[in-house]
């Protein structure tokens, strides 16, 4: 699977389970960490870690595993590392306090509306 296939099942999957606020930014000129983040969250840890897991599932499904999976203990940052993008899922006010859009502004914001569904 290519970064672009890649990406766009992240973002499928984190619409599928009702992720919030789902953005992807291009950090490729920007850091060596990885190519992309993508932003998400839950309306609470639960949905959080249930986001988490289902990203990691499907993506298992077609052969790909995490490098790593990290999470606070509360659940409320859960990060899923790719190599190329990495994933993170926020409850609400974690993702208010960390402000990682704001870090990483000088990043590319990807449109990703085409592969989100209307509520």
């Amino acid at each position: 699977m290519n970064e672009k296939e890649k990406l766009e099942l992240i973002v499928k999957t984190l619409d599928l389970k009702k992720g919030e606020d789902i953005q992807a930014i291009k950090i490729t000129d920007l850091t060596i960490l990885a190519d992309y983040f993508v932003i998400v969250n839950g309306t609470s840890n639960t949905h959080a870690r249930t986001l988490a897991d289902e990203v990691e599932f499907v993506l298992s499904q077609k052969g790909t595993e995490p490098l790593r999976r990290e999470a606070d203990t509360g659940n409320t940052w859960i990060i899923l590392d790719y190599g190329d993008i990495i994933v993170h899922v926020f409850y609400k006010e974690a993702r208010n306090f960390y402000k990682l859009e704001t870090l990483w502004a000088d990043g590319e914001q990807i449109d990703v509306s085409e592969l989100i569904t209307e509520d």
